[in-house]
């Protein structure tokens, strides 16, 4: 498959499921919060203090945007793949005159220096052509703009999640060697190297990494089910498989319980910069 097929494929899969399951990055979010009670959107709208005119990429439903709208900014806009999630973005009432598009963060359709902030939560590092990604951001942000985002790390040794990714991968790892499961994203964008490297070469100032980890001990149970809701790649994983990925994760989750429950283990980079 040619890597432009690569790339469109990609984004196909990305635009379906979430047309299938639309919301559901705002219901997990809502669901695990981080210790001190905020979503990782409020966290990381809390990182751009008085941004006025904001622009998110891979806005889904809307959540991070509705929360800088209460927080006081003035121009809303959002980019997505999904139009199911863009309607239901529409539907907000935090974002009545928000300009909503579907469309790609490689291209976007906004004039240079429109924005005094760009942000991203947890779809960054799905993004293909990275590197045109970042220019992009660059190009519609105003002199020292500023851009944050949030990209998903491994879990937490000993952790529900790592526990899951465990029993999980080899059928992951089967469904991306078949094709059906497309290549995600770039691998720079999950490390603090790589996304420092990227920043820089699009005109932007040495990066600011912070560490968080978020959701609340929960049951074996809830921890295989907030799992799968949240992996692109359980998606594709057919009802006896998942049976037999379910029951195989409940025995060897007897072993890191403490009073019953599992540490949820799931952890995030919130990255920051401007422009220089």
């Amino acid at each position: 498959m040619s890597a432009a097929n690569e790339i469109r494929a990609g984004e196909d899969f990305y635009r379906r499921t979430h047309n299938q399951l639309p919301g559901a990055m705002s219901r997990y979010v809502v669901a695990n919060p981080l210790p001190d009670g905020r979503s990782s959107y409020q966290y990381l709208a809390d990182q751009v203090p008085n941004a006025q005119e904001v622009l998110d990429l891979g806005c889904g439903d809307g959540s991070l945007l509705a929360v800088l709208a209460r927080n006081g900014a003035t121009r809303l806009a959002g980019i997505d793949l999904s139009d199911v999630e863009l309607s239901a973005a529409i539907q907000r009432p935090e974002l009545c005159g928000a300009d909503l598009r579907q469309g790609r963060a490689q291209d976007l359709p906004f004039a240079d220096n429109s924005f005094d902030t760009v942000m991203s939560h947890m779809a960054l590092m799905l993004m293909a052509k990275i590197e045109q990604v970042f220019a992009e951001a660059a190009r519609v942000l105003k002199p020292a703009g500023r851009l944050a985002i949030s990209v998903g790390l491994k879990p937490a040794d000993r952790s529900g999640r790592a526990l899951f990714l465990k029993v999980a991968r080899p059928i992951f790892a089967a469904a991306q060697q078949s094709g059906s499961m497309p290549s995600l994203g770039d691998r720079r964008t999950r490390t603090r190297e790589g996304l420092h490297e990227l920043a820089i070469a699009a005109g932007f100032l040495p990066i600011d990494w912070t560490e968080i980890s978020h959701g609340p001990h929960a049951t074996p149970e809830q921890t295989w089910q907030s799992a799968v809701d949240s992996y692109y790649d359980a998606t594709l994983v057919d009802a006896r498989q998942l049976k037999r990925l379910r029951d195989e994760f409940l025995d060897q989750a007897a072993n890191l319980t403490e009073e019953g429950l599992l540490t949820h283990g799931a952890r995030m980079a919130i990255v920051t910069t401007r422009l220089s």
